[in-house]
């Protein structure tokens, strides 16, 4: 009888074992779960920076304002009868 409980439980640390550490056992799950949950935070910044550049699309498509003011903070261009003013910090 103690022969049969020995054998008992060792295939049930055995199978324990398997199921813990072995191929698709819980530490398999675990790692795969963070690298989802990771894959999804990264997939996350990419869909808002998508959507930031699909507006962007869309405001030079329909609208002038947006070429407008690409074209002063980028090209420095001003229009007829403007001043600009440049203001120099000389904290250096």
């Amino acid at each position: 009888m103690r022969l049969l409980y020995f054998v008992l439980i060792l295939i049930l640390s055995l199978l324990s074992y398997h199921f813990i550490v072995g191929h698709n056992g819980v530490m398999d799950y675990k790692r795969i779960e963070r690298e989802v949950n990771i894959q999804h935070r990264n997939n996350q910044v990419l869909i808002e920076r998508n959507t930031a550049l699909k507006n962007e699309i869309l405001d030079l498509r329909n609208g002038y304002d947006a070429i407008e003011e690409r074209t002063r903070n980028e090209l420095g261009m001003i229009k007829e009868g403007e001043t600009f003013y440049r203001i120099i910090n000389d904290d250096h």
